[in-house]
């Protein structure tokens, strides 16, 4: 079952859901039944011009194949279109034991061609950190991104019951307390570890 505001509003007041941000004013992006969340200042670029390929199987491929940018205050970052990057929420949210989210993008900015989330719109139960965003803009034009303004939305759902191995108790929970947009850490999963 999907929050309603009134129900959000109750979770973050019990502590179920945690938002942490500089101005701590993130109710007002509490709307009927999401979370509005904030662009960061952080990007990650794919540098492809270092690597032929980027291969699971193996972690060198990954290595050094971002770069990182801070924005300075009042700048805006620049998708060009095709282009791929990594941002990052403004605010840090942590997610009680008995619920999840699900990350989508602000029609808004789907209507300029910019999609926030390849595939990673799921929050797991337990999670605490910020959410890397996989920025892709698929118009022919340029878009602004502008730190600070609203970019995606979480949606809440009960679990049937409190998950038994919640995502912070996982030994493998590679994205637990991220801070920063986050490259993809799969070289690290079971089938890739020797």
């Amino acid at each position: 079952m999907i929050l309603s505001d009134r129900d959000i509003k109750l979770a973050i007041a019990a502590g179920d859901i945690g938002v942490e941000c500089p101005e701590d004013d993130f109710m007002e992006n509490v709307h009927a039944s999401s979370l509005d969340l904030r662009l960061g200042k952080y990007f990650k670029v794919y540098e492809h011009s270092k690597h032929a390929i980027l291969d699971p199987s193996n972690p060198e491929s990954f290595k050094d194949i971002t770069r990182l940018i801070e924005l300075d205050n009042g700048k805006p970052f620049i998708v060009q279109p095709g282009e791929f990057v990594l941002g990052v929420t403004l605010e840090k949210i942590k997610i009680g034991d008995h619920l999840v989210a699900r990350v989508e993008g602000r029609s808004s900015l789907g209507r300029l061609g910019i999609i926030i989330h390849s595939t990673a719109g799921f929050v797991d139960a337990g999670f605490e950190g910020t959410i890397t965003l996989e920025i892709t803009n698929i118009n022919r034009m340029p878009v602004a991104l502008h730190p600070g303004m609203r970019v995606c939305q979480l949606a809440f759902e009960t679990m049937s019951s409190p998950a038994e191995i919640p995502y912070h108790r996982k030994h493998s929970s590679k994205y637990q307390g991220q801070s920063m947009p986050q490259e993809s850490m799969i070289a690290q999963d079971p089938e890739f570890v020797e």
